[in-house]
Parts: structure tokens; sequence; C-alpha cells
């Protein structure tokens, strides 16, 4: 049985999260397009696109840091409301009858006032 030792460059590498969001990081910047980073890395197109994905998968952001930005909370200016006006409603039957007045009413208890006054 023959054996051969390869001698070299191991070509299965591992990135680091921090390695891989660095990389992605180069994409778009100065109009640099995922191939000419993944040359420039020695990658393939498809480790950019499957680095994306397991970041986004995860939940995580791509961003190197998170910050946060100063929130200033200012005083809400009370409004004063105009008074509130009732509406008279005003129905005219087919029989002349007028029914007003008739707030708070159900749509089911106006609808059986309106059959008994249009059959009286």
């Amino acid at each position: 049985m023959r054996q051969e030792v390869l001698t070299g460059i191991e070509r299965r590498r591992r990135w680091s999260d921090a390695e891989k969001r660095s990389i992605l990081a180069e994409v778009g910047v100065k109009g640099a397009r995922v191939a000419d980073v993944a040359r420039r890395h020695d990658l393939t197109r498809q480790h950019i696109y499957q680095w994306r994905g397991e970041f986004r998968r995860r939940g995580e952001s791509l961003a190197e840091e998170t910050g946060f930005l100063p929130v200033e909370i200012a005083a809400v200016p009370t409004v004063t409301s105009a008074p509130t006006t009732t509406a008279t409603v005003e129905i005219v039957l087919a029989n002349g009858r007028r029914l007003r007045g008739i707030d708070g009413l159900s749509p089911s208890g106006l609808a059986q006032l309106i059959r008994v006054l249009e059959s009286a």
C-alpha cells in the first residue's frame, strides 16, 4: 500500500466570526464587489454568501460595533380638548314618523324600534 503525504498550505482554513465579519464588511467599500473581496482573501464567492446567510439565520448583526445614540425626551405640550358636542340623530320613517335622540341604542334595539313604529 502506498501513501502520499502532501506538504504545503493547508486548504481547509478556519475563520473566526470576527474575521468573517471583517471580510464581509469589505464588500461594497469603494465599489468592491463580492468577487473582488473573495479574490483578495483567496476565497470563493460562495463562502461570502454562505457567511452572510449564516449570520442572518442566527439573527446577528454584520456590523463590527453596535453603538448607542443619545436620546433626549422632550416635554409633551398639553392640549386642551374642545368641548364635545352631541349630534342629534333623526330618522324619518316611511309612514312619516320621526325618531330623535336615540343615542346609545344598540343596532338591534334600533332595528326593533323601527319595525314596531312602521307597523303601527
